[in-house]
């Protein structure tokens, strides 16, 4: 078993610390938030004094944080986790970040002697306590044999996306296919409300036929065909609409820089953000079914 930094306990960190420390690696880690070092003790985890002590001993740190900036503030620090870690200790960010910052991380563990890993998740607050996250991974294949193991603590399945950068790459392309399909089935599902469809109707139909995707079958915006999706706990988040907001962004910027046209995507941002602003941020991102409504006239 592996001795393990871990930075970044918020609602993915702390779970994610716990299904560590339950396959038996020693966890120390660290938040800014005292509740948040509050839930990473309670997950079982050691709690250190500051972001650099988390690397004494580690042959393993991971970040888990909410921009590409604070992951480039950790890997900046004079005083952080490089400060106090052995050469060639593995660093794996889980963030999800833009490219230009994984690829930035990545340079910088190079420099101080480190491996390194960008490896962003999918599967929300409930694939993280289950254990049943989704790695999508960027680094080089050594970074990677290392990292392996350990990510399927914490996951079901690891997929290595190719070199630095790539997991964030392949995240954003995911996400932003997912949030132009949680709006679509929204207005399919509303417009089978007002054509007279009853949603398992609905539900039955769609499931098994030509407009099936995972947004129907395993997160199904109405109350009743999939009993686990958020739906039927007045959208809890699940995944929260600022969190889709925040990926479809990122795609946005990766395909300018690009030259990418990406109509849909830029429309889904633009729902979002709109949704968003209405205050419904910390709703589910499946939500959106009801800003489809709203516009709708009822």
């Amino acid at each position: 078993m592996a001795t393990i930094g871990f930075i970044g306990l918020g609602n993915m960190g702390a779970p994610m610390l716990a299904n560590l420390v339950k396959t038996g690696h020693q966890v120390t880690a660290f938040d800014l938030s005292d509740s948040a070092r509050q839930a990473g003790k309670a997950a079982g985890g050691a709690i250190a004094a500051n972001a650099g002590d988390v690397s004494k001993g580690a042959g393993i740190v991971i970040t888990m944080l909410p921009a590409g900036r604070h992951v480039l503030s950790v890997y900046q620090d004079s005083n952080g986790p490089f400060s106090q870690a052995a050469p060639g200790t593995l660093f794996i960010d889980c963030s999800t970040i833009d490219v230009t910052s994984a690829r930035s991380a990545h340079e910088l563990a190079r420099k101080a002697g480190m491996l390194s890993l960008d490896a962003p998740v999918s599967g929300g607050v409930g694939g993280a306590t289950a254990g049943t996250l989704t790695f999508m991974v960027g680094g080089a294949p050594e970074a990677f044999a290392r990292g392996e193991s350990v990510l399927a603590n914490m996951g079901r399945k690891i997929v290595h996306c190719g070199g630095d950068g790539a997991g964030q790459a392949a995240k954003i392309c995911n996400n932003m296919l997912l949030g132009i399909s949680m709006i679509a089935t929204g207005e399919a599902f509303a417009l089978g409300e007002r054509l007279g469809l009853t949603h398992q109707a609905l539900f039955d139909v769609i499931s098994t036929a030509s407009g099936q995707c995972w947004s129907v079958t395993s997160y199904c915006p109405v109350p009743g065909p999939v009993p686990a999706s958020p739906a039927n706990n007045d959208y809890k988040p699940g995944f929260a609409a600022e969190l889709m907001l925040k990926d479809l962004s990122l795609a946005l910027e990766a395909a300018q820089s690009t030259a990418t046209d990406c109509a849909l995507g830029k429309h889904a941002q633009e729902i979002y953000a709109k949704f968003n602003a209405a205050g419904h941020a910390g709703e589910d991102f499946s939500a959106v079914i009801n800003d489809v409504r709203a516009r709708s006239g009822g």
